[in-house]
């Protein structure tokens, strides 16, 4: 059995094979159940969440995502969230793989939104700017550097200091870094913005978007966050990763729906429906897209069978 802490799960998934990785299973589909989410008691203290994310294409492989949220781990010292992904035979149920949960989880987040760019911002696309200076702000940058050409980002955090320090662990090469200090300024100069955050009321506003401006939201994965105005869902063209999960956690998108200003109609495709070419994508310069994700266990699945697959010489 194969066991990959944090960095080798980290080396076993490169942007450019990753991507791929699931651009093929969202064309191809997989079963994916509802998440399941249990209360667990811990005596004296908050309760934790136990969190299960299964996925399989039957007959190849199978795999489950287990997160636990201990919230009392603070006074402990530790990190409230662990996480490990367990992928096994999907002809035999033998386990073959042990991947550290954290480091897949924001690689192929990352991934799935590079996937988006790939379809949805301008072949040209040279300034992001990132906003949010969390885990994932890293892996975001250097996964749309990997599908665009860019050149310059900047990094707006609601701490500057988060900021400076998430731009100066930054190693992009020839890509200039810089940190934001006006926002609004920031995001009307951006040719792509990506969210990833746990803001609960927006931080980018539809009216800041130039023409051909791609937006991408991953944080406001519950119905009761935003990182995005009203005017933004109604101003682009609005894409998912998953319209069950968008419809259901996204709130950028369940509350314009809930508002009546816009449709489910208003939802031009998915990811499986870009992977498939049952949709272009963009279809003009100047076209404002949005694209908004929540995660899906595919994801995970897809990372997980390209990380088993490259450590066992199989690609």
């Amino acid at each position: 059995m194969l066991v990959l802490d944090a960095a080798e799960t980290r080396a076993a998934l490169p942007w450019g094979g990753l991507v791929t990785a699931l651009e093929d299973l969202f064309a191809k589909g997989c079963v994916m159940p509802v998440r399941h989410h249990h209360d667990v008691e811990v005596p004296g203290e908050a309760d934790a969440t136990l969190l299960l994310m299964p996925a399989w294409r039957p007959g190849a492989y199978m795999g489950v995502k287990m997160v636990s949220v201990f919230p009392g781990n603070q006074t402990r010292g530790l990190p409230a969230i662990h996480g490990s992904y367990l992928l096994s035979s999907g002809k035999t149920g033998e386990l073959l793989a042990i991947l550290d949960g954290g480091e897949l989880t924001a690689r192929r987040t990352a991934a799935a939104s590079a996937l988006a760019a790939r379809y949805l911002a301008r072949q040209d696309a040279s300034s992001m700017l990132m906003v949010g200076t969390g885990r994932l702000s890293a892996n975001v940058i250097e996964a749309h550097a990997s599908v665009r050409p860019i050149r310059k980002v900047a990094v707006w955090g609601r701490d500057p200091k988060k900021a400076e320090a998430t731009a100066e662990e930054l190693d992009l090469g020839n890509i200039s870094v810089s940190v934001a200090t006006d926002l609004e300024a920031a995001a009307r100069e951006a040719d792509i913005i990506s969210c990833a955050t746990l803001s609960s009321e927006p931080l980018i506003r539809g009216d800041w978007l130039k023409r051909g401006a791609h937006l991408d939201l991953i944080g406001a994965f519950k119905p009761t966050m935003r990182e995005s105005d009203d005017r933004a869902a109604t101003r682009a063209s609005i894409f998912v990763d998953t319209r069950e999960g968008a419809l259901k956690e996204g709130g950028d998108i369940v509350q314009p729906l809930k508002a009546g200003l816009i449709t489910e109609a208003a939802i031009r495709a998915d990811l499986f429906a870009l992977a498939r070419g049952e949709h272009p994508g963009r279809t003009a310069p100047d076209e404002i897209t949005l694209f908004k994700s929540v995660g899906a266990a595919l994801e995970d699945l897809a990372g997980a069978v390209l990380a088993f697959e490259a450590k066992r010489g199989k690609v």
